[in-house]
């Protein structure tokens, strides 16, 4: 199971309105390097090669506060490499493609490195229940 760990800088870059968390520009990245702390942006990763695989635009279900709280529900999203492997990656980010720099938002470590191979799909399991974000995760 993979492990989640909010980016620090994600936190400012929402209070500056730099993120907007309800439009259609979350997008995954793939990367096999461990993650740094001064990392806040697309650029700083060193991505796999995606010519193989199918869209990593996610799909906000829901993007909404109730009596404080707000919530992000993202639809779980299936990665499929097609006429070829794509890989090895052992962290999944979750960037803001429609703001200025791509911002990282989050990412999921696998605690291994992961290779798809020709017609090999990867769900990535967005909770719906506890959302993507939520008061106190770390």
């Amino acid at each position: 199971m993979a492990t989640f760990t909010k980016i620090n800088s994600f936190v400012e870059a929402l209070a500056e309105k730099l993120i907007d968390l309800s439009g259609s520009g979350l997008t995954i990245a793939l990367t096999n390097t461990a993650h740094t702390s001064t990392w806040d942006e697309l650029a700083d990763l060193t991505q796999v090669s995606y010519t193989n695989l199918s869209s990593r635009v996610i799909t906000v279900t829901t993007s909404a506060q109730t009596s404080g709280t707000y919530k992000l529900v993202l639809a779980d999203l299936t990665l499929t490499s097609t006429g070829g492997t794509t890989g090895p990656f052992q962290y999944v980010y979750v960037y803001d493609d429609s703001s200025t720099g791509d911002k990282l938002i989050a990412y999921y470590n696998y605690g291994t490195a992961l290779t798809l191979q020709d017609g090999e799909a990867l769900v990535i399991d967005f909770d719906a229940t506890n959302s993507l974000i939520w008061p106190g995760q770390q």
